[in-house]
């Protein structure tokens, strides 16, 4: 808006330090080189993983050139409350990441399944997150290791949740592109298949299917999740 005034000459701004990106800009990603030797075998011979919380004066670069090459999607930027993991072996090595956002603003059949109307979602949207990436690296193995991970996470999302943004969380979203992906390592973690998208972004007008269609997965973090989502009282 300012920027536009100073456009019309109808105020003068400052002259800006740095360029800003326009709407669609892509992030310019620095990408790092990357020790792609294999890692097979078994859970055991990794152990013990470790969770690392990525921090922007930490390993934020790593993250994001991880995702950027290896991840089918990328990885662009993050708005509103967010957290990010690499995991790493017993060597230290970073063999998986996952970024959990912003849950979807409206889907048929998780809110019906939370039993949620339209003022309840609004209310409760923010003690939801959504797993919007989870990235196993591509030379990376091992039998399970996704399933694994993905109950370490689980374990402990809400208490990192809490810690950064001052309340927990009560569910876990995520969508999985049907045709690209069969979900088997969010069913063996014992998520919860919930529904289908119908194809249409949250600015459809249209009616019609833009989007793959994606299957609805659910982990709830307490089993009264349903009420907290609807009165989020917190014990």
């Amino acid at each position: 808006m300012l920027r536009k005034l100073d456009r019309d000459e109808k105020i003068r701004l400052p002259q800006k330090t740095r360029l800003s990106r326009s709407v669609g800009q892509k992030m310019n990603i620095k990408r790092l080189t990357h020790d792609t030797t294999p890692i097979e075998g078994g859970l055991k011979d990794l152990q013990p993983l470790k969770i690392e919380v990525v921090t922007a004066d930490g390993s934020w670069d790593e993250f994001r050139s991880l995702l950027d090459q290896y991840h089918y999607l990328g990885f662009d930027r993050t708005v509103g409350e967010n957290m990010k993991y690499i995991i790493r072996n017993r060597d230290g090595v970073a063999i998986s990441c996952l970024l959990f956002g912003s849950a979807a603003w409206a889907c048929k059949d998780r809110d019906l399944y939370i039993g949620w109307d339209a003022a309840a979602r609004i209310k409760g949207l923010s003690y939801i997150t959504n797993n919007t990436r989870f990235l196993i690296l591509p030379w990376v193995k091992v039998p399970h290791l996704a399933s694994h991970i993905l109950g370490m996470i689980a374990r402990r999302i809400s208490n990192d949740w809490k810690e950064r943004y001052g309340h927990e969380l009560y569910c876990l979203e995520t969508f999985v592109e049907r045709g690209r992906f069969l979900g088997t390592c969010y069913k063996a973690a014992n998520w919860s298949h919930v529904g289908c998208t119908m194809g249409r972004g949250r600015n459809s007008v249209s009616g019609r299917a833009a989007f793959p269609y994606k299957e609805v997965y659910l982990y709830p973090l307490t089993a009264s999740f349903r009420r907290r989502l609807h009165d989020r009282k917190e014990e």
